[in-house]
């Protein structure tokens, strides 16, 4: 790589790092390092929550999918606008009763403390698993530019991300969030700009349209194929409910709010903000194909930062490629923080008894710690998938997702259900979902249910089994009573 594009590259690290640092404030105890201690601006939270459920998943990942198919992927983005609209108007103000400090404090309140500690445990799993394959992406741009293996990548991408999430908690993460956004979406019109030209103008994207490129919609009534308007807006939208209303990653931002109006405004934010990023990278990609970056045995998730190394002036090439380490840092830094605030506030102070804020700062951090040799670990595990990393990380997060979404239903919308019953439908649910999940993206997995699903479809199927199985599970023995809360009362 060209020295010019090394060196804005360590800059720009220099610079994200600093900024951090300086911006995360005095970490005084846990609520300061966990939630900003309740303070962060509203539209600081919004751009927060778009660049971490983006990464460098979406910024390499999502190119790809339109440079070997079309735009049909933006149906899902309509339906996380739909399920986000949900989330605010139906999960967001239980959030807002009273203190909370984790997502699921409020199943405790509904069921008890065993379905919040299990809930945690789910999302632990699945936030671990899905920042497994995040990292992973985020080494694809870093091995193409240095030459690095993927081990190496993975390695040092951890280690970088520690320092300003150790020292300066979320604080720290949302303001580097809000700066890494803004430098991988310049990456990303840079890019189509570029693309367009070479490709000889706006003009071409005739030819995209003649080849079908430019689908958008599509309505036909499939389980089967990938990226369809019906899977996007009820699939789409259960997995934007689940992963925007009852995982801890974004959560933790909404409850970082000063009140429930400004966590709405943020999440609804985030989801129309959303809807524009990804259009934007499907037109990127788009323009790739049109300017022959897709080559013949290239992976899809190489197409967009080759192109970038190959392609865009020295200087230019550095920034865009330091935004996408950024960016993907950023969500691996968000992700390790909200590991380390369940561990802490689910697991750790009710187990010990330890409710002192300065002590559980100080057990944040160390958790800190331990999740990034966990994540940089697993990571490594994934290197040799070929399936695209975007597709591939929503669909491990699908295995659980519904699961901790039917929790949340079946505590609203049925009062017969207990404490045993929740917990036996999130393992109905997991056991049930693994082989349909697993068994699509992991080869050679031994057991494969509904062969051909597309997984839009996941979170739907793992919310009704959760749903069900803990309906079923709580008339077992009950036809002589009624349930009030966690009490049985007999008529």
């Amino acid at each position: 790589m060209r020295a010019l594009d090394v060196a804005v590259i360590l800059l720009y690290f220099a610079a994200v790092i600093t900024a951090g640092l300086l911006l995360a404030g005095r970490q005084r105890d846990a609520s300061d390092y966990f939630l900003g201690h309740r303070g962060l601006p509203w539209w600081a939270l919004m751009l927060s929550i778009v660049a971490t459920e983006t990464s460098a998943v979406t910024v390499i990942s999502v190119p790809g999918l339109a440079a070997r198919g079309n735009l049909t992927f933006l149906q899902i983005a309509v339906g996380y606008l739909v399920g986000r609209i949900g989330v605010a108007a139906l999960l967001l103000p239980g959030y807002f009763e009273g203190t909370q400090d984790t997502a699921y404090q409020r199943l405790e309140r509904r069921f008890g403390r065993a379905a919040r500690r299990t809930a945690s445990g789910v999302f632990l799993l699945t936030r671990a698993l899905a920042d497994c394959v995040r990292i992973f992406a985020t080494a694809i741009p870093l091995a193409i530019i240095t030459h690095w293996n993927l081990p190496l990548g993975i390695l040092a991408i951890g280690m970088v991300t520690l320092v300003y999430t150790w020292v300066g908690g979320l604080r720290a993460v949302v303001w580097v969030d809000v700066i890494q956004l803004g430098v991988y979406l310049l990456g990303g019109i840079a890019t189509l700009v570029v693309a367009t030209h070479l490709a000889g103008g706006v003009g071409a994207f005739a030819r995209a349209w003649d080849a079908g490129k430019l689908t958008t919609l599509d309505f036909r009534p499939s389980f089967t194929v990938l990226y369809t308007f019906w899977g996007g807006v009820i699939g789409g939208g259960l997995l934007a409910a689940a992963s925007h209303g009852t995982d801890h990653l974004i959560v933790q931002r909404l409850l970082a709010a000063h009140g429930l109006r400004d966590a709405q405004r943020a999440l609804i934010g985030s989801g129309v903000f959303i809807i524009a990023q990804f259009a934007l990278f499907l037109l990127v990609g788009t323009a790739l194909w049109l300017a022959g970056a897709d080559q013949s045995g290239m992976r899809s998730d190489a197409i967009y930062p080759t192109f970038v190394i190959t392609q865009l002036p020295a200087g230019l090439a550095g920034l865009v490629v330091a935004g996408i380490l950024a960016a993907a840092m950023s969500s691996h830094a968000s992700a390790v923080n909200s590991l380390a605030s369940a561990s802490t506030h689910d697991f750790y102070a009710p187990l010990t008894g330890r409710q002192d804020p300065a002590h559980l700062l100080w057990v944040g951090r160390w958790l800190t710690l331990v999740w990034t040799a966990v994540l940089v670990t697993g990571a490594m595990a994934f290197r040799n998938q070929n399936t695209p990393v975007v597709q591939l990380a929503l669909s491990i997060a699908s295995v659980t997702y519904g699961s901790l979404l039917g929790t949340y239903v079946l505590g609203g919308l049925w009062p017969r259900a207990r404490q045993p019953d929740v917990i036996v439908a999130i393992v109905v649910s997991a056991v049930v979902m693994t082989p349909v999940v697993l068994g699509s993206v992991i080869p050679g997995f031994p057991w494969h249910w509904l062969p051909g699903l597309a997984w839009p479809w996941y979170v739907p199927l793992g919310t009704g089994v959760t749903v069900a199985a803990g309906m079923l599970c709580s008339l077992v023995g009950r036809s002589d009573g009624r349930t009030v809360g966690q009490k049985t009362v007999v008529g």
